[in-house]
């Protein structure tokens, strides 16, 4: 066997691995919010999310990748495939150990941001400093402040409404019911738009903005029809608590939509570089972008689904529990404002994190009810951590991939 094949199998171990880490940490971004709301519990969550996430990855994720992950690199330093490869290794294994550390400290991180500095770390470490974008390295910074105040503001300004128009009514369940195609219709309309413009399918179908938003409109209006009929049929007001009863089943559509697109976007952060280094082996050359054979994304997919189960729960509990008390009104605000962040920036062009737009949402809807309704402590750990990310993973990288160049 060639050193070449020793590489892919290590690729293939630091691939799982940090598809485990994706699943252990950023399963808090969809299910946190309805465990927080008692809308399901954690054992619930993990076996849905799991599902999700896989059927995601393997149907929705994209089949090509690109060679260097958001472009925070120079193509230059791809043209050595030994050196390719050991930077891929090193990317893989550097974001992998970052966001283990995360989860062990039981906050949440954004995969995607692990990864582009693990990136930087592989980039300087081979072209030295010249070879980085700083500008696009800069609008991952931006994206700390961008994606936090937009879901912030949207979970904010929506929990207000639902207060206003729902809670604070004496007929709360039934206003809730009468408004429930509302609240329903506009949730699947941000949902179907999601999946038209963020994920890989959606892009390969390249629907366009006009036939998007149509077909968005049609599909939010059905649902939210066939949505109170179906909670008129199963919630009972005499089995109810208000309108948390309604909007639990609300707020769990929600969350299970940000699990199955997490898989879906969140793949390509593991498999990625693991694609990368298979290519290379079969080949011996790489492009701008190559292909992702359906078997790594499922490779990818177990892994994420493994990382849910084993260790899903420790940055769920910190997102859901710790930051804010939540009930099922306030998820369906968090799971409304940070899916509609991503959707917006997305769309603007803007640099977004799903990871960052869920902890804004869940500091948005705690404000909603009043600065002491939050633990700002948990909340400043969790801000330093994020910008800890990128800089801890370059330098973690540095430093693998040099040990590997000694090594291999």
């Amino acid at each position: 066997m060639t050193a070449n094949y020793y590489i892919l199998f290590i690729g293939y171990v630091f691939g799982f691995y940090m598809a485990w880490n994706i699943g252990a940490n950023d399963v808090a971004n969809a299910m946190a919010s309805a465990v927080g709301a008692k809308a399901i519990t954690i054992r619930q969550a993990v076996f849905i999310a799991g599902i999700l996430n896989l059927l995601g990855a393997v149907f929705i994720g994209g089949h090509v990748t690109d060679t260097i992950r958001k472009g925070i690199v120079s193509a230059e330093i791809m043209t050595d495939p030994h050196l390719t490869m050991l930077g891929a290794l090193s990317a893989l294994l550097a974001a992998s150990l970052w966001v283990s550390f995360a989860t062990w400290k039981s906050l949440p991180v954004s995969t995607t941001h692990s990864i582009v500095g693990a990136m930087v770390g592989f980039g300087i470490m081979v072209g030295g400093f010249s070879v980085i974008k700083w500008g696009q390295l800069g609008a991952v910074v931006i994206s700390w402040i961008i994606s936090p105040v937009f879901s912030l503001i949207i979970s904010y300004c929506m929990f207000k409404i639902i207060i206003r128009v729902v809670l604070s009514q004496k007929k709360s369940f039934k206003q809730a019911l009468n408004l429930s195609p509302f609240f329903i219709g506009i949730a699947v309309f941000i949902v179907v738009l999601s999946f038209l413009f963020k994920t890989p399918l959606g892009k390969q179908l390249a629907i366009g903005t006009p036939s998007a938003l149509l077909i968005a409109l049609l599909l939010s209006a059905l649902f939210g029809i066939a949505g109170r009929k179906i909670l008129r049929r199963f919630v009972k007001p005499e089995h109810s608590d208000g309108a948390e009863s309604v909007f639990r089943y609300i707020q769990v559509g929600t969350s299970c939509y940000v699990a199955l697109a997490q898989g879906a976007n969140d793949v390509a952060n593991a498999i990625g570089p693991l694609a990368v280094i298979y290519f290379l082996v079969k080949t011996g050359n790489i492009g701008a972008t190559v292909p992702v054979p359906l078997f790594l994304l499922v490779f990818g997919g177990i892994g994420i689904a493994a990382g849910i189960g084993m260790a899903g729960h420790r940055v769920m509990d910190t997102l859901g529990t710790q930051i804010t008390t939540l009930s099922n009104t306030r998820g369906f605000a968090v799971d409304f404002g940070a899916a509609t962040t991503v959707l917006i920036a997305s769309k603007l062009g803007l640099p977004v994190s799903t990871t960052h737009a869920a902890g804004g949402s869940v500091l948005g809807v705690g404000l909603a009810g009043g600065i002491e309704a939050v633990n700002f402590g948990i909340v400043f750990k969790i801000m330093i951590y994020w910008v800890l990310t990128v800089p801890a993973s370059a330098l973690t990288s540095m430093v693998i991939f040099k040990l590997l160049q000694l090594l291999v």
